[in-house]
């Protein structure tokens, strides 16, 4: 009787030790599969809605933002200001859906909009600046060579370029964001109908 207590008590705690990893075996993957959605859900759009290559959001750094979109600035845009006082473009992919690349070279083709100033950053990967020798980040409204018509060409590439150079890194994802401070009436109210700069892509290694 003693034998078969003792085997008994080692049969249960067999079936508990495989209850608690069928269990494991259940809850951890739709655990995973739930926090990889959220994260894709996060991080693939930077925004609802799109001019060109560009997107952006109604509510960055407003109080109607919903979970998503402050997890995106929590991410991508810390202290983002209100659409009142900042509106913010971001683009991933060139003008032909593709996505932005360190192995290509891109022509950036854009004139200005009706803003008191503008930027327009590369980032890594990482969201953070790219580093580089050169120490080019950022152009702006008041630091882009202009074209004869006022418009102005960039050249984003691993390889130096002439003009204005905004440098990546080889082989790295990265995308751009571009600000407009204080944006007149009237490109806050037609977000999808302004005219960003275009995103060609040249040649790629």
């Amino acid at each position: 009787m003693l034998v078969f207590l003792r085997g008994g008590r080692h049969a249960a705690s067999f079936w508990t030790w495989l209850g608690v990893w069928q269990w494991a075996a259940a809850v951890i993957p739709g655990i995973a599969l739930g926090l990889a959605s959220a994260f894709f859900l996060v991080t693939s759009g930077r925004g609802e809605l799109h001019a060109g290559a560009w997107a952006t959001s109604l509510t960055y750094g407003s109080a109607e933002a919903d979970i998503y979109t402050r997890a995106r600035v929590a991410l991508f845009g810390l202290l983002a200001l209100s659409r009142e006082q900042t509106i913010y473009f971001t683009a991933a992919r060139d003008s032909a859906g593709r996505p932005l690349s360190g192995d290509c070279t891109y022509l950036v083709k854009g004139r200005d909009l009706d803003a008191r100033w503008w930027s327009l950053t590369a980032y890594g990967p990482d969201s953070h600046l790219i580093a580089n020798e050169p120490g080019i980040y950022s152009y702006s409204k008041t630091t882009v060579a202009r074209e004869a018509d006022g418009g102005f060409v960039l050249r984003v590439s691993a390889a130096p370029q002439p003009g204005n150079w905004l440098p990546v890194k080889p082989g790295e994802r990265f995308d751009m964001t571009m600000r407009f401070y204080n944006p007149a009436p009237s490109l806050a109210a037609d977000l999808t109908g302004a005219p960003l700069p275009t995103i060609a892509r040249e040649e790629c290694r």
